[in-house]
């Protein structure tokens, strides 16, 4: 430890002594800018505002990142270790702060905060975490030239802010930046400026509120000038206004769009399957499970593959009312994403009755209260064997990670189906499932299952009448279901390669000018 003041002695002097060209007087505002983390707060605001979904999501792992590390150094660290801070004598008055701060100097809480700031933003975006990274760079630095800080305090504060952010990544799985695999499909038409192309936007699905002054149909069309656009309000009925887009998109030879949350794009790519139109995917919901895992997180990613004829071929999973011995009996229920059974449809169910006095979030958080208090385990046969279950989910295609909090899949045509099941015979099964989630490991824990393969067989559903199909709750009577996947049986648009979410929405905004100042006028 002597040798390490020593070095920290040496080097704090050297850097008082010295004079760096240009630091003076950005590193000094920036240290102050800093302080409670106005500077990370206000680069998240920016983050959140010009940039797209993408930004949104960095820029609040950022801040959570930023509250753990600062929670930790503050509050932890520095009542744990009392160092005293850096004589000053040595740095010139212009440098220093006009107030000197009086807490442990081990380890810098400024340069924790930026670390973890920065850190949080790059898990979730290179692109985006490169652009901060010279900002929390400079913050750190700054520590040591107004002289509140040695250089191992502030290398403890960066090491300590990197392990607060990826700490964030037990308990919220980062989404991959490169979208899920799929095999190309060439035969999607390229429709310039969406000519052929019918979108049916679903305004019922949180898809219809206004975009930086325009409704969703209106940015659709300034990105899309020649399509037709349909408007799903709440007194009209959505699969007859569907059936219709399709019937458009087929006469005009082109695509069938639809815009809205995952429900809408289930009932959407079931229609396309069966008719061999491709699908436009814009998402207008509030979780895009689909378009995220897609790679079409923006309307504008959307746009440019429509115009390209950029398209793959996915998975489309079913659940098949089946009879004794497994010969059809009714028609499938097509889901793209998940289906699932046992208290995650009741919660869906409470949820979207309490969601309209509540909001979303906290009904989702009344509703899981409720049910996992009342919840009562299902008994079924699964492939033949008796089992006795809390909850049963089923996704189209491998999902990552491994919890049941499934986020992300990395590819989209595996002809896989991913089983995961919480076993109600073991003792105690909810209190260990939650005690494994809150500490993330429920991969681990005995009462959680996981399995991968292509069909699964569901039988003695009698007691269960309700299941969820991509989050939208349908009581169904069927007593037996088959579950298997029909490989490469939707064409879906998507670009060649990711897209530069800044520069797209710099366009989309270009783009937009000319009928904003037309609106402006009228005024």
């Amino acid at each position: 430890m002597r040798r390490i003041s020593d070095f920290d002695r040496r080097v704090f002097a050297r850097v008082a002594a010295g004079r760096i060209r240009g630091a003076h007087p950005l590193l000094p505002r920036l240290s102050q800018a800093a302080n409670h983390g106005r500077l990370w707060f206000g680069t998240a605001g920016v983050l959140a505002t010009v940039g797209g979904r993408t930004a949104r999501r960095a820029a609040l792992r950022g801040v959570g990142s930023l509250a753990a590390a600062s929670l930790a150094s503050n509050i932890v660290v520095k009542w744990t270790v009392d160092r005293k801070r850096p004589v000053l004598d040595g740095v010139p008055l212009v440098r220093r702060l006009r107030r000197q701060p009086w807490t442990s100097s081990f380890p810098s809480g400024h340069a924790a905060s930026a670390a973890a700031f920065a850190t949080g933003v790059a898990i979730e975006s290179s692109r985006y975490g490169a652009m901060v990274a010279p900002l929390a760079a400079a913050v750190a630095a700054s520590r040591v030239y107004v002289g509140v800080h040695y250089p191992s305090d502030v290398l403890a504060g960066v090491a300590l802010g990197v392990g607060a952010a990826a700490l964030t990544c037990r308990y919220w799985p980062p989404r991959p930046e490169v979208p899920a695999q799929a095999r190309p499909r060439v035969s999607a038409p390229a429709l310039p400026k969406g000519e052929g192309l019918v979108v049916l936007v679903n305004r019922r699905a949180g898809a219809g509120g206004p975009a930086g002054g325009f409704t969703v149909a209106e940015q659709l069309r300034v990105l899309l000038p020649a399509a037709e656009i349909l408007e799903c309000g709440p007194d009209d009925d959505f699969m007859t206004m569907l059936t219709q887009a399709a019937r458009r998109a087929a006469e005009r030879a082109g695509a069938l769009g639809i815009c809205g949350g995952d429900g809408s794009v289930n009932a959407a790519a079931t229609l396309a399957a069966e008719r061999g139109l491709p699908l436009a995917v814009f998402p207008g919901g509030t979780l895009d499970h689909f378009a995220l895992d897609l790679g079409v997180p923006a309307f504008e990613d959307t746009a440019h593959a429509v115009t390209e004829g950029d398209a793959i071929a996915v998975d489309l999973a079913r659940a098949t009312p089946v009879t004794a011995d497994g010969a059809p009996d009714g028609e499938p229920h097509h889901f793209v994403n998940t289906f699932s059974i046992g208290f995650y449809p009741e919660l869906v169910r409470i949820r979207e009755n309490l969601e309209g006095r509540l909001g979303k979030w906290p009904a989702a958080a009344v509703a899981l209260t409720r049910v996992l208090r009342t919840a009562t385990p299902m008994e079924m046969e699964v492939n033949g064997r008796r089992r006795r279950l809390w909850v049963l989910f089923v996704g189209n295609g491998r999902y990552s990670p491994e919890g049941f909090a499934p986020a992300y899949r990395q590819q989209l045509d595996d002809g896989l189906l991913d089983v995961r099941a919480i076993d109600g015979e073991e003792r105690l099964a909810r209190t260990r499932l939650i005690v494994s989630a809150l500490t993330g490991t429920l991969g681990r824990s005995h009462v959680y299952t996981t399995r991968r393969m292509r069909q699964l067989r569901l039988s003695g559903l009698d007691g269960v009448d309700t299941r969820a199909y991509d989050g939208e709750v349908a009581s169904t009577p069927e007593d037996s279901l088959l579950l298997d996947k029909q490989p490469g049986a939707l064409t879906v648009y998507r670009p060649a390669e990711p897209q530069n979410e800044l520069l797209q929405r710099a366009r989309t905004a270009a783009a937009k000018a000319p009928h904003w100042w037309r609106a402006v006028l009228r005024k």
